[in-house]
């Protein structure tokens, strides 16, 4: 939404001086990792910090997963949230997660165990279904029972039910596909779908959910009223609601609702738009038959904002948005918005700010605090008689071609034959978890024979793979890189020694780039070959995912590959790369701006940065004040000094971008403190920081020495 800028009485240009050259090593130090928050790397056993949402102080940090989770639906039944999403050529499928209070989930179970509709879905017609399968699931439940309506390419619509969450699930299948349908139980006891893309279409479903009430589909949009696709159904105080997702002209979510519902239907453009937290648009894929071109990233250019989602209420009274948005190479991720009901349409957003989602926010209100809680183990020692649930196989798996049986504490792949990892069958893969992970394998290769590869593997459209080799001479490193169709090769000595192998990946999905290498002791690693790039592309329809494999090139069975364990270590899994510096004096300079907040004699100005000192004010707020004058942000959105003691006119929202700039929204407008980049203004009035980081509502932090009061 278009916004009146504050007029400011007192402006100064932006200083030229020698003065200004500490705010460029700031903002150069903003755009490194950031060390202050990171979690070491264990010296032995594997690694067990991951993201969390929750801050431990009253607030989260989206994303709720900072792997990928798309197309989510929720529901609400009883004290319970559930939730699922988009599983595609990955078995099984259909995740049932369930909260308290939408920010700290566990795993219940799957729904679909797996998908076989033939070859393609075994890998064995040489294409597979890569990012087809399972996708756009309506979530729902009625008088007892979940319900899971769900889309598969070239098949009707899929229905899963349970009376329990935790499984387990029947299946069957509709008389006809329903694209992106949402189903909606009214309370006359009649169920109706929507589904389609623009128009939309909606119908009333038979009594047993398996066909639309014959004569009753309606279209109940024209192409050009701004609707899209991704639908979520609701009712609510009587009136009719579909929310849905439209990428034409930029990521939004338009709303509509109706009295009746058939229609007509009244449109609203977009209840969330433009909102991505800052990320930039990554690298792109050009491909040409099996040639790969990467695209650089576009500056000024977006990640996929939010969009695909729907609202809940809770017990407490509070409604609460959720969505998904296309964050790069790491893929599709859930973040959660509050939700503000203005002229009966229900805006993603605060008030002062609507249709912008903050990134650190206050959590839902809960009779009871809810204790952190994540719902996948990234790290495994295999130790189990069954696979952890993080787990997923690249298509239908071939049961008999593995085990963690055949030797205790140990995951065991028989080679199968295959001309590459991407037709590999029994690769083992879980979700890529950002902003940075690593993850590390040790296998033991001693049961390979001749023509397998087996390894770690970035699973994505270009792939990287880093693995064993074994041949008659003996075993090799080899490093391949699909976009380039260029491999790395590092001969090992024959001895048993060197049969156990360890091998990583760093992988930093800021940036987009993964580099490799490799251990024969677990301690010392030597690096191998050049960094691969990851993207994120609309073949596989999934971001990149960390798998296991082992096959054979020569175009038959092989041997075995054990793997002992992987570890994926997160240097960054809180919702702040940087603690906030609660009682420590700060400067604040404006990324991109030239300039920081300078405070003196004649008040807040544009200038070379001087000591704020930062007060906690709870619920992750602080206030900064100058000497004995705070920071203030007065009813038209002007910043400037006034005296404490600090309030809500002097209290802002301590957050960052997903690449770690700090950003100040201000409780008093809900906007962000802003340099003016052109002017040096300084006021709350940014709605929230788009993809270019010049448009001055970024800033960097550095400690200050102590200022005189």
């Amino acid at each position: 939404m278009s916004q009146a800028q504050p007029t400011h009485p007192r402006r100064r240009s932006l200083p030229r001086s020698p003065r200004t050259w500490p705010l460029v090593l700031c903002a150069i130090l903003a755009a490194l990792p950031a060390a202050a928050q990171q979690v070491p790397r264990p010296a032995a056993g594997l690694s067990s910090a991951t993201w969390t949402a929750d801050n431990g102080n009253g607030t989260f940090t989206n994303p709720l997963f900072y792997d990928e989770f798309s197309d989510p639906d929720l529901i609400r039944v009883g004290d319970w949230f559930y939730l699922t999403g988009t599983t595609m050529h990955t078995m099984p499928g259909l995740p049932v997660l369930r909260s308290r209070d939408l920010v700290n989930w566990e795993f219940l179970a799957y729904a679909a165990d797996r998908l076989d509709y033939g070859p393609g879905y075994r890998l064995e017609d040489g294409k597979g279904i890569y990012g087809q399968g399972i996708w756009a699931p309506s979530l729902r439940h009625r008088d007892g029972t979940f319900y899971i309506f769900s889309n598969v390419n070239r098949r009707a619509t899929q229905v899963y039910s349970a009376r329990d969450p935790r499984g387990p699930w029947t299946h069957r299948e509709m008389k006809r596909g329903l694209h992106d349908l949402s189903v909606l139980f009214d309370d006359d006891g009649k169920a109706y779908a929507v589904w389609g893309h623009q128009d939309m279409h909606v119908a009333e479903l038979t009594a047993d959910l398996t066909d639309i009430v014959p004569e009753t589909e309606k279209v109940v949009f024209s192409k050009t009223a701004g609707m899209g696709e991704g639908a979520h159904f609701y009712k609510i105080d009587g009136r009719y609601y579909i929310i849905s997702a439209n990428y034409a002209g930029g990521f939004r979510m338009p709303a509509a609702r109706a009295d009746h519902v058939f229609g007509p239907y009244e449109v609203n453009q977009a209840i969330s738009r433009d909102e991505a937290f800052g990320l930039a648009g990554g690298h792109g894929l050009k491909q040409t038959g099996e040639s790969f071109t990467i695209a650089p990233p576009q500056p000024g250019k977006s990640a996929g904002p939010l969009h695909q989602g729907g609202i809940v209420l809770t017990p407490a009274g509070e409604w609460w948005g959720f969505s998904m948005m296309d964050a790069n190479a790491v893929g599709r991720l859930t973040a959660l918005s509050p939700v503000t009901w203005k002229d009966g349409w229900p805006w993603f957003g605060l008030p002062g700010n609507l249709g912008r989602t903050p990134r650190t926010w206050v959590k839902p209100k809960t009779d009871t605090a809810q204790p952190i809680r994540v719902p996948f183990k990234r790290s495994d020692d295999f130790s189990g008689t069954a696979l952890q649930p993080l787990w997923q196989w690249n298509h239908v798996p071939v049961d008999g071609k593995w085990s963690l049986t055949e030797r205790p504490g140990f995951l065991r792949l028989h080679a199968l034959p295959a001309a590459s990892f991407r037709d590999a069958r029994n690769s083992l893969t879980q979700r890529a978890i950002g902003p940075r992970s690593s993850p590390t394998v040790a296998l033991d290769a001693a049961g390979m024979q001749p023509g397998d590869v087996a390894g770690l593997g970035l699973l994505n459209l270009p792939y990287a793979t880093l693995g064993v080799e074994k041949t008659a001479a003996g075993l090799a490193i080899v490093l391949f890189d699909q976009a380039r169709a260029a491999s790395r090769r590092i001969t090992l000595a024959g001895s048993s020694d060197t049969a156990r192998v360890w091998l990583r990946a760093d992988c930093d999905f800021l940036t987009e780039q993964a580099s490799f290498s490799y251990s024969l002791d677990g301690k010392v690693f030597q690096p191998i070959g050049e960094p691969f790039t990851m993207v994120f592309q609309l073949t596989t329809f999934q971001g990149v995912r960390y798998a296991l494999f082992n096959y054979n090139t020569q175009g038959k069975e092989g041997g075995h590959a054990d793997f002992d364990s992987i570890d994926v270590y997160q240097p960054n899994p809180h919702g702040l790369m940087r603690a906030i510096p609660y009682g420590q004096p700060i400067r604040l300079a404006g990324i991109g701006t030239g300039a920081g907040l300078h405070a003196d004699g004649a008040g807040l100005s544009a200038a070379a940065p001087t000591p704020f000192t930062v007060e906690d004010r709870g619920l992750g707020r602080v206030a900064l004040r100058a000497g004995t004058r705070y920071l203030t942000v007065g009813p038209d959105g002007r910043a400037g000094l006034a005296p404490g003691p600090a309030k809500e006119a002097q209290a802002f929202q301590w957050s960052e971008t997903l690449n770690g700039e700090l950003l100040l929204m201000s409780l008093a407008t809900r906007r962000y403190l802003r340099i003016d980049p052109a002017t040096g203004a300084i006021g709350a009035d940014s709605p929230g920081p788009g993809p270019d980081a010049r448009d001055g509502v970024r800033f960097s932090w550095s400690q200050a020495a102590v200022p005189r009061q």
